[in-house]
């Protein structure tokens, strides 16, 4: 984009000053301003911060653990969440729960209702998951009002899963696209988005913060927002270090493992906890998908391992996403919530479907909890409906 000597001024005064500087586009509506915490406050705004609240002791925030997974849900990731996550209890008597970026195709729906039964977040990774990075940076609000909007009523309807209850959307290989992905994100009624990672703010780690004003995380994939976005939410993804130094936005991502052995791997993976633990205590992510699991012999009792290890903290909580925003956004000292999540008791009558995707003309399976549509959802037709 060509601009003028006027131009330049402007962009040079009101640019944030990020580490990676975004790009202005001809969407930006209003460049945000600076951050001021005497006006931006919790609950409702917060500024981009690796700092939580002055009042409350570093050693008296709860360290709060976000274990997410990414993709379709199915029935061999779903024992991988049973075995490793179901049954564990946090310090407050709370179940222990985790957050699923699901996308729709080969998804289980009477799986992710499981899921949700049991206390665990689901959130929105896209309709399609394109795999080609040029269409999430290129897309349009009304696009992925498309994708996220669209795949928000699939999910509450197949899943059988209440529609207020879906917070938070992923974008597919992280890719911002501008103001875009938030602007969309406001409109679909969603409250968060996990899709930005931090190579820069990870020990100590950034905190959620809201979009009313600039945000000072850099952008390592795509391109950062740059106007004001009231209503967005911001869980930054904290990346991993691997054991040559190099940052990983997911655990699978990490190039070079210490070792395959169940010790060597759960020392790394400590030491990844540890830049939040003995920092300033912001949500630790652990974010991969399960099909790493299968990838290498010893991957899967590690995590597990690291879970105990976790697990056997005094002030370490297992909660999803957007209990982390809820807690970011009214933190205290100690027990980190009032009350538990509530369970709920499974309802979903699964009915294998065998439809044909029209894009395609490709046969697809479907297990859902409501009654088979007439063709295979998908973009612009989520629920399926014979048109």
């Amino acid at each position: 984009m060509k601009l003028n000597g006027f131009s330049i001024v402007i962009f040079t005064v009101l640019v944030h000053n990020a580490l990676t500087v975004p790009q202005i586009t001809k969407r930006d509506s209003q460049l945000a301003e600076t951050c001021n915490p005497t006006v931006c406050k919790p609950p409702n705004c917060r500024c981009a911060s690796t700092t939580l609240d002055d009042k409350i002791p570093i050693q008296q925030i709860p360290q709060l653990v976000t274990l997410t997974f990414d993709d379709a849900v199915t029935a061999l990731n779903y024992e991988y969440v049973e075995e490793a996550i179901n049954g564990r209890v946090n310090p407050d008597g709370c179940p222990a729960a985790a957050t699923f970026f699901v996308s729709h195709e080969y998804t289980d729906y009477s799986k992710v209702h499981n899921l949700w039964a049991d206390g665990h977040e689901i959130a929105l990774h896209s309709i399609t998951h394109n795999h080609l990075s040029s269409h999430w940076k290129n897309v349009t609000v009304d696009d992925l009002i498309a994708e996220f909007g669209g795949q928000r009523e699939m999910m509450a309807h197949f899943a059988k899963i209440n529609y207020d209850d879906i917070k938070g959307m992923r974008l597919p290989l992280f890719e911002l696209s501008g103001n875009t992905s938030f602007e969309a994100m406001v409109k679909v009624g969603l409250e968060y988005d996990s899709s930005w990672p931090t190579q820069h703010f990870i020990s100590p780690g950034l905190w959620p913060y809201s979009l009313d004003y600039q945000s000072i995380q850099d952008c390592p994939i795509g391109k950062c927002p740059t106007a004001s976005v009231p209503g967005a939410w911001v869980t930054p993804l904290l990346n991993w270090v691997d054991s040559e130094g190099y940052k990983c936005a997911m655990v699978d991502a990490c190039g070079y493992l210490p070792g395959e052995d169940v010790e060597s791997l759960v020392e790394w993976m400590i030491k990844n906890f540890e830049h939040n633990y003995n920092t300033n205590r912001a949500p630790f992510g652990v974010y991969i998908h399960a099909a790493w699991f299968l990838k290498g012999e010893n991957y899967f009792e590690a995590y597990k391992k690291f879970l105990d290890y976790m697990d056997s903290l005094p002030d370490v909580y297992f909660v999803s996403s957007h209990r982390a925003l809820q807690y970011t956004r009214n933190p205290r000292a100690g027990k980190p919530f009032d009350k538990c999540e509530p369970l709920r008791t499974p309802s979903c009558v699964p009915k294998l479907c065998q439809l044909v995707k029209q894009t395609t003309r490709e046969e697809r399976w479907m297990t859902s909890c409501s009654p088979c549509p007439a063709v295979y959802p998908w973009l612009g037709n989520p629920l399926g409906e014979n048109k």
